[in-house]
Protein backbone atom coordinates (compact mmCIF):
# COMPACT_ATOMS: atom_id res chain seq x y z
CA UNK A 1 0.00 0.00 0.00
CA UNK A 2 2.93 2.46 0.83
CA UNK A 3 3.89 2.29 -2.86
CA UNK A 4 0.48 3.04 -4.12
CA UNK A 5 0.65 6.13 -1.84
CA UNK A 6 4.31 6.72 -2.75
CA UNK A 7 3.35 7.06 -6.78
CA UNK A 8 0.25 8.87 -6.02
CA UNK A 9 2.14 11.27 -3.64
CA UNK A 10 5.09 11.42 -6.43
CA UNK A 11 2.80 12.12 -9.12
CA UNK A 12 0.67 14.96 -7.42
CA UNK A 13 4.02 16.58 -6.95
CA UNK A 14 5.12 15.62 -10.50
CA UNK A 15 2.04 16.99 -11.81
CA UNK A 16 2.74 20.42 -9.20
CA UNK A 17 6.20 21.10 -10.62
CA UNK A 18 4.73 21.44 -14.48
CA UNK A 19 1.53 23.28 -13.46
CA UNK A 20 4.32 25.94 -11.49
CA UNK A 21 6.36 25.74 -14.56
CA UNK A 22 9.53 24.39 -12.96
CA UNK A 23 10.02 22.03 -15.26
CA UNK A 24 10.41 24.91 -18.06
CA UNK A 25 14.24 26.00 -17.54
CA UNK A 26 13.96 29.45 -19.20
CA UNK A 27 11.21 30.36 -16.47
CA UNK A 28 13.55 28.74 -13.68
CA UNK A 29 16.88 30.69 -15.30
CA UNK A 30 14.70 33.77 -15.72
CA UNK A 31 14.02 33.55 -11.74
CA UNK A 32 17.94 33.16 -11.13
CA UNK A 33 18.68 35.79 -13.54
CA UNK A 34 18.35 39.14 -10.42
CA UNK A 35 19.83 41.97 -12.77
CA UNK A 36 18.32 40.61 -16.26
CA UNK A 37 14.99 38.86 -17.73
CA UNK A 38 14.14 38.56 -13.83
CA UNK A 39 10.56 36.61 -13.46
CA UNK A 40 9.90 36.76 -9.63
CA UNK A 41 7.19 34.22 -10.07
CA UNK A 42 8.70 31.24 -9.05
CA UNK A 43 9.15 32.90 -5.48
CA UNK A 44 5.24 32.68 -5.26
CA UNK A 45 5.94 28.25 -5.72
CA UNK A 46 8.40 28.57 -3.28
CA UNK A 47 6.54 30.92 -0.78
CA UNK A 48 3.38 28.29 -1.32
CA UNK A 49 5.45 25.18 -0.68
CA UNK A 50 6.74 26.65 2.63
CA UNK A 51 3.88 27.60 3.81
CA UNK A 52 2.47 24.06 2.79
CA UNK A 53 5.08 22.39 4.26
CA UNK A 54 5.20 24.64 7.48
CA UNK A 55 1.27 23.25 7.74
CA UNK A 56 1.73 19.87 6.61
CA UNK A 57 4.59 19.44 9.52
CA UNK A 58 1.94 21.15 12.11
CA UNK A 59 -0.79 18.51 11.35
CA UNK A 60 1.62 15.39 10.74
CA UNK A 61 3.18 16.00 14.41
CA UNK A 62 0.12 15.72 15.76
CA UNK A 63 0.31 11.70 15.16
CA UNK A 64 1.90 9.38 17.52
CA UNK A 65 3.21 7.94 13.93
CA UNK A 66 2.59 7.37 10.34
CA UNK A 67 -0.12 6.09 8.97
CA UNK A 68 1.82 3.39 6.51
CA UNK A 69 4.66 2.90 9.01
CA UNK A 70 5.78 2.47 12.23
CA UNK A 71 7.70 5.52 12.85
CA UNK A 72 8.64 8.33 11.60
CA UNK A 73 12.16 8.71 9.42
CA UNK A 74 13.42 11.81 10.79
CA UNK A 75 17.16 12.36 9.75
CA UNK A 76 19.52 12.56 13.19
CA UNK A 77 22.36 14.28 11.66
CA UNK A 78 23.14 18.25 12.26
CA UNK A 79 26.27 18.62 11.56
CA UNK A 80 28.18 20.73 8.30
CA UNK A 81 30.84 18.54 6.51
CA UNK A 82 32.56 19.54 3.62
CA UNK A 83 30.67 16.66 1.62
CA UNK A 84 27.27 18.26 2.82
CA UNK A 85 29.03 21.99 1.55
CA UNK A 86 30.48 20.32 -2.06
CA UNK A 87 27.36 18.97 -2.88
CA UNK A 88 25.08 21.72 -1.68
CA UNK A 89 27.57 23.89 -4.12
CA UNK A 90 27.64 21.10 -6.88
CA UNK A 91 23.91 21.23 -6.72
CA UNK A 92 22.95 25.25 -6.87
CA UNK A 93 25.93 25.28 -9.66
CA UNK A 94 24.38 22.48 -12.00
CA UNK A 95 21.08 24.21 -11.18
CA UNK A 96 21.97 27.47 -12.20
CA UNK A 97 23.70 26.14 -15.63
CA UNK A 98 21.04 23.87 -16.49
CA UNK A 99 17.94 25.51 -15.35
CA UNK A 100 16.71 22.15 -13.92
CA UNK A 101 16.87 20.39 -9.95
CA UNK A 102 16.10 16.80 -10.17
CA UNK A 103 12.24 16.55 -10.06
CA UNK A 104 11.87 18.81 -12.49
CA UNK A 105 14.65 17.49 -14.91
CA UNK A 106 12.28 14.05 -14.80
CA UNK A 107 8.86 15.75 -15.33
CA UNK A 108 10.29 18.15 -18.01
CA UNK A 109 11.89 14.82 -19.62
CA UNK A 110 8.27 13.88 -21.59
CA UNK A 111 7.59 17.49 -21.88
CA UNK A 112 10.80 17.16 -24.27
CA UNK A 113 11.90 20.65 -22.73
CA UNK A 114 15.43 21.74 -24.47
CA UNK A 115 18.45 20.52 -21.96
CA UNK A 116 16.67 17.78 -20.93
CA UNK A 117 18.64 15.29 -22.75
CA UNK A 118 21.78 16.64 -21.78
CA UNK A 119 21.17 17.30 -18.13
CA UNK A 120 19.51 14.09 -16.67
CA UNK A 121 22.28 11.70 -18.11
CA UNK A 122 24.93 14.50 -16.47
CA UNK A 123 22.86 14.27 -13.15
CA UNK A 124 23.10 10.74 -13.20
CA UNK A 125 26.58 10.27 -13.91
CA UNK A 126 27.47 13.17 -10.99
CA UNK A 127 25.02 11.05 -9.00
CA UNK A 128 27.02 7.79 -10.17
CA UNK A 129 29.96 9.43 -9.41
CA UNK A 130 29.50 10.79 -6.06
CA UNK A 131 28.58 7.21 -4.86
CA UNK A 132 31.51 5.46 -6.28
CA UNK A 133 33.52 8.37 -4.34
CA UNK A 134 31.47 8.14 -1.23
CA UNK A 135 31.94 4.71 -0.78
CA UNK A 136 35.77 5.25 -1.76
CA UNK A 137 36.11 7.68 1.01
CA UNK A 138 34.18 5.02 3.35
CA UNK A 139 36.69 2.27 2.22
CA UNK A 140 39.36 4.06 3.21
CA UNK A 141 38.53 5.60 6.58
CA UNK A 142 37.39 1.87 7.34
CA UNK A 143 40.61 0.54 6.51
CA UNK A 144 43.00 2.62 8.61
Amino acid sequence: MGIVFGFLAGLLFGVGLIVAGMSDPAKVLNFLDVFGSFDPSLAFVMGGAAITTFVGYRLVWLREKPLLFSDFQIPRRSDIDSDLVIGAAAFGVGWGIGGFCPGPAWTALPLSAPGTLVFLPAMLAGMALATVMKDRKTGLASSS
